[in-house]
């Protein structure tokens, strides 16, 4: 390689202590990326990678406009990637040499404060995690963009830890430079997080006051850790973060990543969207901040029953006050996200238009206290204090700026007439020099005859009088000055405009710089209002979170749920509150659960697409409705304060960590069976249908064994393996149940319905016409299925009175059914048709994904072809 420049050399010592981000290099009114960083952000960014330089010593090199950098800035940010942001500090024109450049911040996806990877719904987390050697964890986490911090301690469970990061949904954590790598992996292998380092883990003195709540050394050093990352990064104050909360991990219903996925709490399974979750029925906000916040309590439902009434009475109060609760609502439409403009002030990055947006939002406070009063007068004192910071803010903001600001904070036009003097004169100046131009013109044009001729302004030559070259003959010569000839006209200027142009540009120039630094003193002003604004946002946060319980529970016919000191279920027409929205109005058929004494555990049968995954879900999501706070599709609703939630439905094999769809459902059987307690609630669906028919069903009744008579939590099983109901007469607290369907000239019809008993089939051929396969098919399955009942009915009569099968009786069975199948089919067709039911006997169809049906229809259509 040839020589290299200084300039590359500045690059290159910046680059080398930066090696895990893109370093954005400003070069004038671009910002430059060499080397391997512009290969791949030309690659990421879609933009043009040329180079600097000829032939062999060609470097690499993109770049993108300065002014409009922060777009292609977040694009990186959203996948994943850092950026250093590198800036001239120096003054190009008082430079010796290279102009001096420093990285001034970096940029990464849990330290962005604006921009397309901010959602407005959703917190933007960074999590630092430190391990200790007793092998527990710490774990502190922040939302810069708000200045919410919290902290937890974590036992020796790693799963506790990733699902806590999980659940937050952080999007960087940040670890010590020694962390087992076998640690992070299987964190990393869970949770899509772009991860940083931080060994340093000393508080500093400067905000020791953000620990004041935390006893724990071990709390503090994991703040710290975050802390000093920040610091280290963001090279600016940070006074907007809050004090750091304590929060206990068994202080909230838990849930696993795979629960809340199955669940479909915060997004639909399919489309990882909003709609078609749980959020986006009980979300009724009409504020960024009660989105956020709502998304976090049922992330987190609380199990302290104290709390959680709490929430209801608050509900229930604004349900009393309809008029009242929907102007409350209209009135906070008008509140902008005092959070984040609480950060973006703290951070030094709020424009004027923003602070303005602030003083409207301050102006709706008093109206809203006022509802607010009307409707649950005995939390005002805990909702609105130092009413007094209100009106003083206001005053200050609506002294200082005009109601419709720019966005650019160094173009002027921001602050008020009559608040600074000195402003005022300069602005007078400005504008008293601007008519003085106007009417030389005027008087030009009345003494030289000429109608065209007008004064004009360029920031090369300041002010010109321009005459056109046909009317030049008209001037009288030494009128004017000649300063620029043009093509078709000729410029001019008189030392009279040019001492007014001196005036008018020192005012322009004095004016804009002493109005940016009013605009500073007032932005600085308003961070001393910075706690009370935070304050404020939480309540209003609640506030709109609450009514918003409150507007769905009134639209859906909801009721308030009470709390069995027994562990008692009686849940009277219940509703899964998602389905129940999407299918035709009247058409739900509501459901009731009942689980007392003796009937802990409910063994679910029934047909395919009966509703049995939907029953098992309708429970769940009605316990995390009640337990954050809100009333619950019912007629009536009795549960207990569930301390955890487990499920199993569904299937989906883990190929990034080389697991099978059976050891996927295995490993979250197992974490269920280890984990749960007696407050517990387990869905089980289908568990043991990955395997072999008798190997399946021996687990499953192990499982079903376990539970009850170790575990003890609430359980919900369906399954298909009949057999299993005998173990009713076996399990005192174990209680069949079936989705009830019956049968009218020789159709089906699924009656959605859960009662008492076990269903006396499954309906899986029924189901298999309604996909359409070959009547051929279906009818040969007919009488293939008689064949096989008749035959396995004796082996299973008496199975509830014996112990499970030994491995070599489950081998024999097993040979014995492939051979009477295989014998049936021979006798009766050859050729392609026996092939084609061959294929089809040995697949288990009722557990099959809809495509995965439609692929194997079409491979024996293409067969019997």
């Amino acid at each position: 390689m040839a020589q290299i420049t200084p300039m590359m050399k500045q690059y290159l010592e910046i680059k080398a202590q930066h090696q895990d981000a893109f370093l954005f290099f400003r070069l004038g009114d671009f910002y430059e990326l060499f080397f391997e960083d512009a290969k791949l952000a030309a690659q990421e960014l879609e933009i043009t990678l040329t180079g600097r330089g000829q032939g062999e010593d060609r470097i690499p090199m993109c770049g993108v406009p300065y002014h409009s950098a922060d777009q292609y800035m977040s694009r990186l940010i959203e996948k994943g990637y850092k950026i250093a942001l590198c800036e001239q500090v120096e003054d190009p024109k008082e430079a010796k040499g290279v102009v001096k450049r420093e990285v001034v911040k970096m940029l990464t996806p849990g330290t962005m404060m604006n921009g397309n990877v901010i959602k407005e719904k959703e917190n933007n987390y960074l999590v630092a995690l430190t391990a200790f050697e007793d092998q527990s964890f710490g774990l502190a986490r922040t939302d810069l963009t708000t200045g919410e911090c919290a902290a937890t301690l974590i036992g020796d469970a790693l799963e506790d830890v990733i699902h806590d990061i999980a659940s937050s949904g952080t999007k960087e954590l940040v670890v010590a430079s020694d962390l087992d790598e076998t640690t992070l992996k299987r964190i990393i292998e869970k949770c899509p997080v772009t991860v940083s380092y931080e060994d340093k883990v000393e508080l500093d003195q400067d905000y020791m006051n953000l620990c004041e709540d935390l006893q724990s050394e071990k709390l503090k050093m994991s703040f710290a850790r975050l802390l000093q990352y920040l610091i280290r990064t963001q090279k600016r104050s940070l006074n907007h973060l809050q004090r750091v909360t304590y929060y206990h991990f068994d202080s909230f219903m838990k849930m696993d990543t795979h629960t809340k996925r199955n669940l479909e709490l915060t997004e639909s399974l399919r489309e990882k969207k909003k709609a078609g979750s749980l959020l986006a029925i009980v979300d009724q906000t009409v504020t960024s901040m009660g989105g956020r916040l709502v998304k976090n309590w049922l992330e987190r439902p609380l199990i302290d029953q104290s709390g959680i009434e709490e929430r209801l009475k608050i509900v229930t109060s604004f349900l009393e006050f309809y008029f009242e609760r929907e102007e409350l609502r209209d009135e906070l439409r008008h509140v902008y996200d005092l959070e984040r403009l609480a950060g973006r002030i703290a951070y030094g990055s709020v424009n004027a238009r923003e602070l303005v947006q602030l003083k409207r939002s301050l102006e709706k406070i008093p109206l809203i206290k006022e509802l607010v009063g009307k409707m649950v007068p005995s939390l005002l004192s805990k909702w609105f204090h130092e009413e007094d910071q209100v009106f003083e803010l206001i005053e200050l903001l609506d002294r200082s700026l005009v109601e419709d600001p720019p966005i650019s904070v160094t173009e002027g036009g921001m602050i008020r007439p009559g608040y600074h003097e000195e402003l005022d004169t300069y602005r007078d100046a400005s504008k008293n020099g601007k008519q003085w131009i106007a009417e030389l013109e005027q008087k030009e044009r009345q003494e030289t005859g000429i109608r065209t001729l007008k004064i004009g302004f360029n920031k090369v030559f300041g002010y010109y009088i321009e005459v056109t070259r046909a009317n030049t003959h008209l001037l009288h010569e030494g009128r004017y000055e000649r300063k620029q000839t043009l093509t078709n006209a000729e410029r001019y200027i008189t030392p009279e405009l040019k001492e007014k142009e001196a005036l008018i540009l020192e005012a322009e120039e004095k004016m804009e710089q002493l109005e940016y630094d009013l605009f500073v003193s007032v932005r600085e002003e308003a961070k001393q209002f910075l706690p009370f604004i935070q304050t404020l946002a939480h309540s209003i946060s609640e506030i709109d979170v609450l009514a918003g319980f409150a507007t769905v529970s009134e639209q859906r016919h909801y009721v308030k749920p009470t709390f069995s000191k027994k562990r008692d279920i009686a849940i009277v027409d219940g509703r899964h509150p998602v389905v129940e929205t999407v299918i035709e109005k009247g058409q739900y058929v509501a459901n009731d659960v009942h689980m007392t004494k003796g009937r802990e555990m409910l063994l679910i049968t029934g047909p395919n697409m009966a509703g049995k995954s939907t029953y098992m879900r309708q429970l769940a999501l009605l316990a995390v409705m009640a337990q954050i706070g809100c009333y619950v599709p019912a007629t009536s609703c009795e549960l207990p304060i569930f301390d955890q939630v487990f499920t199993r439905i569904g299937a989906a094999d883990d190929l990034a960590s080389g697991q099978s769809t059976f050891m996927v459902e295995m490993l979250e059987t197992r974490y269920a069976l280890t984990k749960a307690t007696q407050n517990s609630l387990i869905l089980l669906d289908e568990i043991g249908r990955g395997t072999s028919t008798y190997d399946g069903m021996a687990l499953a009744q192990a499982i079903i064994e376990y539970i009850h008579d170790t575990v003890r939590a609430k359980t919900l099983f369906s399954t298909h393996y009949h057999e299993l109901t005998q173990l009713d007469k076996e399990l005192a607290d174990l209680q069949n149940v079936h989705v009830s369907a019956v049968e009218e000239n020789g159709t089906v019809v699924f009656l959605h319905k859960v009662i008492d008993g076990q269903a006396d089939r499954s309906y899986g051929i029924y189901v298999a016409e309604l996909a359409e396969l070959p009547s051929q098919v279906t009818e040969r399955a007919e009488t293939l299925l008689k064949q096989f009942e008749e035959g396995t009915q004796a082996q299973w009569t008496n199975q509830a009175q014996h112990p499970p099968f030994s491995e070599q009786q489950l081998t024999l069975f097993a040979a014995e059914e492939e051979a009477k199948v295989e014998k049936s089919v021979s006798d009766t067709l050859t050729g392609q048709e026996e092939k084609v039911l061959k294929k089809l006997v040995k697949k288990d169809v009722l557990h099959m994904t809809p495509i995965e049906a439609i692929q194997f229809i079409n491979e024996l259509q293409r067969l019997l072809k």
